[in-house]
């Protein structure tokens, strides 16, 4: 695959991905929303259908990684690291490029969002918090605790990744794609509680930025202290998994 095809297919894989995933994020959260306090099955269910529809798109051009974690667990397992670089400035230009698509999606409910438009279902006229949408953010904030879910949840993203290519013919079926997207909604439901499951780095970082510049009224923070710990924890989970694997199998 050439670096071209690369970019292109992992930056409209990853936007995909996050227009979904952000999408659900916003159906669930934001005021005058259909979907609006739907709950949390629905965003893992959201977010599956985003791998699912995203890595099918982008597989035929990249391969349809999606996620630096399982770019690094890829790398680390197999030692080719020429293309890394490709397939991590695709991710995040596809990660920013789908939050932008979500606001675009959910601009008049951004826009009621803010204080001063009225009430919804008897809530008090305050503005949700919109970060919920873009990114993640712990439940309980623990650096220590938080830093270790994410580890904990990335080894179980990229290490069954992995060990489904040794699942003869699950690739030539074309059902490798679902089972991941399948595992990524059991990860979700499972593993999701403590702080979201960001489980890729470009999947929170991206929409993060793209968070802090957008014009959304009463946006509050983005939440710059908690925003290593996204990007550190799955990269050192991808990392782990790699290494398990390569050592194990």
């Amino acid at each position: 695959m050439s670096n071209g095809d690369v970019f292109v297919g992992e930056m409209i894989g990853t936007a995909i991905l996050i227009l979904f995933g952000a999408g659900v994020c916003a159906a669930v959260t934001l005021r005058y929303s259909k979907a609006r306090a739907s709950g949390w099955v629905v965003i893992a269910f959201g977010w599956g259908f985003g791998v699912l529809a995203g890595a099918y798109t982008a597989a035929p051009l990249s391969g349809g990684h999606l996620n630096p974690a399982v770019t690094l667990g890829i790398a680390v397992d197999t030692g080719e690291w020429g293309q890394v670089w490709v397939y991590v400035l695709g991710q995040f230009a596809g990660a920013m490029l789908g939050a932008v698509l979500c606001y675009l999606t959910y601009f008049a409910q951004f826009r009621a969002n803010a204080r001063g438009t009225g009430t919804t279902e008897g809530t008090a006229d305050e503005p949700v918090p919109t970060l919920g949408v873009f990114a993640t953010i712990p439940e309980i904030r623990n650096p220590v605790a938080n830093l270790m879910t994410e580890i904990i949840a990335t080894v179980g993203l990229v290490l069954p990744v992995l060990a489904f290519g040794l699942t003869e013919g699950l690739g030539e079926s074309g059902t490798l794609v679902l089972i991941v997207a399948l595992l990524v909604v059991g990860i979700g439901l499972s593993l999701g509680g403590p702080t979201g499951y960001a489980i890729n780095p470009a999947r929170d970082l991206g929409p993060r930025i793209v968070h802090s510049f957008l014009p959304i009224p009463d946006k509050g923070t983005s939440d710059w202290g908690y925003a290593w710990i996204p990007v550190a924890g799955p990269l050192i989970g991808g990392t782990l998994a790699g290494l398990v694997y390569n050592a194990a199998f």
